[in-house]
């Protein structure tokens, strides 16, 4: 099957990869989930990737791609090869979405968002889709989506991090969308597709996304892709429990002072950088963190307020 990584390749060596949505230039909670991949990936000898997650495409902010790219070689993030645009990718969405169709394992929804509100349950990310569309459209509907069809085998993995992972995808997310009512694909296919094609052997990213894993892994498994080991990082939140985003008013990093700013993620990664680590130059900040970078010392928990540590323009 044209998705099936060969089985007679060698083992990959360690590949990471950071993966941001150009919603806005990168803040501090992103620049966390960036310096903890690529710290991952070289503490390992391995390769870091970057791939711009742009499916949104009306939520993509003009010229913040090249903005998050020039802020990351600002501060010493350097990647190996090319930068994966998702926007340039849907040949490889729609094949995986028509295997899946051809294994039987999606099918057309003409559900709307209100209709759903009106007959779900809450489950751990949003309304549980009631499967109202299961059996088939209602009469004189069109299908909007696709969804993926669910069922009530436990999806579970063990996170480095955060420990033992399970759900239920039926009764705990429900039949969940592959390709929009827009005609834009979804980000769960679209990731597994993604980093299979960039052989990711390891994925360290920021809990947030720790829900949406078992949906990936299931995708993994009906399109007989690899599953990468994961890492989730805690999120970094606000005084108000919310996660810093565009939508918090989370403020941009600057380039100015990239040191200073890098150790304040590290302090907040409980990597306990030396005082005088923030006076270091770049090239020295990173050899010092490189060979430092202790992955057992990672809070294990899913977010954390900021504490007075800060990003400094």
């Amino acid at each position: 099957m044209i998705f099936k990584m060969p089985e007679d390749k060698p083992p990959i060596p360690y590949r990471g990869r950071f993966a941001p949505s150009p919603t806005g230039p990168l803040h501090f909670g992103s620049l966390v989930a960036a310096v903890g991949s690529f710290l991952e990936a070289r503490s390992r000898g391995g390769e870091w990737l970057v791939r711009m997650e742009d499916l949104d495409l009306p939520r993509t902010v003009h010229g913040a791609a090249d903005d998050i790219l020039r802020t990351l070689d600002a501060f010493g993030l350097h990647w190996d090869g090319e930068v994966m645009v998702q926007s340039a990718r849907n040949e490889a969405y729609r094949a995986a979405l028509a295997e899946l169709e051809r294994l039987g394992a999606v099918y057309p929804c003409a559900c709307t968002r209100k209709e759903i509100a009106d007959s779900a349950i809450s489950g751990i990310d949003g309304p549980v889709y009631p499967g109202m569309c299961r059996a088939g459209l209602p009469e004189g509907r069109s299908g909007r989506a696709m969804r993926v069809r669910t069922d009530l085998n436990p999806v579970g993995f063990d996170d480095v991090l955060q420990g033992r992972i399970s759900q239920i995808l039926e009764t705990e997310v429900g039949d969940f969308v592959v390709r929009r009512a827009d005609g834009l694909f979804a980000y769960q296919l679209a990731v597994v597709v993604d980093d299979t094609e960039q052989a990711i052997t390891h994925v360290v990213r920021g809990a947030d996304l720790l829900d949406s894993t078992p949906r990936q892994i299931y995708l993994q498994k009906l399109l007989s892709l690899p599953a990468p080991a994961y890492l989730h990082l805690p999120v970094a939140v606000n005084e108000r429990g919310e996660k810093l985003s565009k939508q918090t008013l989370a403020p941009a990093v600057g380039r100015i002072k990239p040191v200073a700013q890098l150790c304040a993620v590290l302090a907040f990664l409980n990597q306990a950088p030396p005082e005088e680590l923030k006076d270091a130059d770049l090239d020295d900040f990173w050899k010092w963190a490189i060979a430092h970078w202790r992955a057992d010392r990672l809070p294990a928990v899913r977010s954390m307020p900021l504490s007075g540590v800060k990003a400094l323009g």
